[in-house]
């Protein structure tokens, strides 16, 4: 799979932005603030509808204008996909799939599969426990679209749980308490489906990460993943009526996927309290690269690889491993500048300078 161009119109600092990318190494480098990372997230959105960044619409429109426009040409299993996103202040975005117009995000996801590292991926793992949520829902979210529906109809159900809480906080109406065990019935309903997923998806991440953190480590470390559920399957509805007091008097669900954790152990020992920083981000590396190894599996094909300024964050040894990952990945890397590590480790095919948002072909 490969991203062939982007167009973009009004988005960030671009006015009018084209961009034709090569089928394997593309660098866009240039001074911080000059819009490197706006192209990458751009392309983000087309594959999730979301920003990596949690931007809203309506603050990645240009200043000054009320929307914007992204256009992304994709390749895959021989076949062209045309995404167009039309992004709105005030109104919902709409999305279209070579020239049709989808209802509904879950239509969007999968049809580019993209995997972003970033400098904030080096804190997953010291980072609050919805990172490490956020990582499994958007890493399943493009595999699997059951699950996504699952998710999305979990969240629903929380929301609209969470209302029912505040309005029976000051009513004893007996009709809302019986709307409370509907949402009940949902919310153990969609939220064992997304913990039996998750656990899938741990084990699954668990046999591809050993080795990759073995071989990083020089065979010096066993990296372990555990998924931390908030509760079991088999106890879940148990769970939330024993909490039904205290979600009362809190006004908030206090059960369900919404707060499992991860837990990342190098030889047994909880990385997050007794990991050094260098050990915090050796296991943010491998996750990465088990994560390309898995959805290549998956889709039996490869994603694009967004690398956002992290090369900089990473000591030569860990470059070194990154760079002969990446393989016959579609790589987009942004840069401050073509430094010797990135010249002399392996060939260039396009490169892009970005200069307060006018972005020059240098090659």
């Amino acid at each position: 799979m490969i991203i062939e161009s982007v167009d973009l119109q009004n988005y960030r600092n671009y006015e009018f932005l084209n961009m034709t990318f090569d089928n394997k190494i593309n660098i866009i480098y240039g001074d911080n603030a000059q819009g490197k990372t706006n192209i990458l997230e751009s392309l983000y959105v087309c594959a999730t509808s979301k920003s990596h960044r949690g931007s809203k619409d309506k603050d990645i429109i240009r200043f000054g204008n009320d929307e914007a426009h992204i256009k992304v040409m994709v390749k895959k299993h021989g076949m062209n996909y045309r995404i167009d996103m039309h992004l709105k202040k005030n109104k919902t975005k709409g999305i279209a799939v070579n020239g049709i117009p989808i209802r509904r995000a879950v239509e969007l996801f999968g049809i580019i599969n993209i995997i972003i590292f970033s400098p904030e991926d080096m804190n997953i793992i010291k980072n609050g426990p919805s990172e490490r949520r956020r990582f499994m829902d958007m890493e399943l979210s493009q595999l699997d679209k059951i699950y996504l529906s699952n998710l999305v109809n979990y969240n629903k159900v929380v929301v609209q749980r969470n209302k029912l809480l505040k309005q029976l906080q000051f009513s004893g109406d007996s009709g809302l308490v019986d709307m409370l065990d509907v949402w009940d019935m949902q919310l153990v309903r969609y939220g064992s489906e997304i913990i039996k997923r998750r656990m899938d998806f741990i084990d699954n991440i668990n046999s591809i990460i050993r080795p990759v953190h073995s071989k990083l480590s020089g065979n010096k470390e066993i990296l372990n993943l555990r998924y931390i559920p908030c509760t079991t399957i088999d106890n879940f509805k148990d769970e939330v009526i024993r909490s039904r007091e205290r979600d009362i008097k809190f006004k908030m669900t206090n059960v369900g996927p919404h707060k499992d954790d991860v837990a990342f152990f190098i030889n047994d020992k909880d990385v997050r309290k007794y990991g050094s920083q260098g050990q915090q981000r050796t296991c943010a590396l491998s996750l990465k690269l088990a994560e390309i190894e898995l959805v290549k599996k998956v889709i039996n094909d490869t994603p694009v690889l967004l690398l956002d300024d992290v090369l900089s964050e990473l000591d030569a040894n860990r470059q070194n491993f990154l760079l002969d990952s990446i393989g016959d990945i579609q790589t987009i890397i942004t840069c401050t500048g073509l430094d010797e590590f990135v010249n002399n480790r392996f060939s260039i095919n396009r490169i892009f300078k970005v200069v307060n948002g006018v972005v020059s072909n240098e090659n």
